[in-house]
């Protein structure tokens, strides 16, 4: 007798592809405080950059490539996520598990995709930014990456973790140099 086999609906499997995602939860210090860098969904709401974990690339390495593609980012992404959040696309749709990684944003370019305006927040404005319209539990989650963001970066700069040393450069080229064509002023 053969041992009986356990099939998986292929609508199953499409619900599941895109059920894991990345962030790069992009900042910078200015006068000594943290700013994060938003972008504009397309439905217009307000979040990190974002997007599926893409095969063949690590998390890490998938959350910078959104970053670039987002914000037009350049800078250093944490290997390893300091945090996860889970997310729901809709009312009918499985949870998606967000890894979220810390990147210190070096310079901007033009993003690549358009109408996404990144901007920079101080962490309480992009806590209200980030929460505005969204369903209670979500929004509870969203605050604690901030929070845990500013709280990881501040033990970072104070020199009592290992933060600093864990952080690699993520080439998103294969050019041998990659050059800003503009430099975008931090105001």
């Amino acid at each position: 007798m053969l041992p009986s086999k356990k099939f998986v609906a292929i609508s199953h499997l499409r619900k599941l592809r895109g059920s894991e995602q990345v962030a790069a939860v992009c900042y910078r210090m200015r006068g000594g405080m943290v700013e994060f860098l938003l972008v504009h969904t397309r439905s217009g709401r307000w979040i990190f950059p974002k997007g599926s974990a893409e095969p063949g690339l690590t998390h890490a390495q998938a959350a910078a490539l959104e970053a670039f593609e987002e914000a037009g980012v350049h800078g250093r992404i944490e290997e390893s996520p300091f945090t996860r959040y889970t997310r729901r696309r809709g009312t009918r749709d499985p949870e998606v598990t967000v890894h979220a990684h810390l990147c210190e944003v070096l310079w901007l370019d033009r993003p690549q995709e358009f109408n996404r305006d990144p901007t920079w927040f101080s962490a309480e404005r992009a806590k209200r930014r980030l929460i505005d319209d969204r369903g209670t539990r979500y929004a509870r989650e969203l605050e604690q990456v901030i929070d845990r963001a500013v709280m990881r970066i501040r033990r970072a700069r104070g020199g009592t973790d290992t933060f600093v040393d864990s952080i690699r450069k993520v080439r998103l080229m294969d050019d041998v140099a990659v050059k800003p064509t503009r430099r975008f002023r931090f105001s």
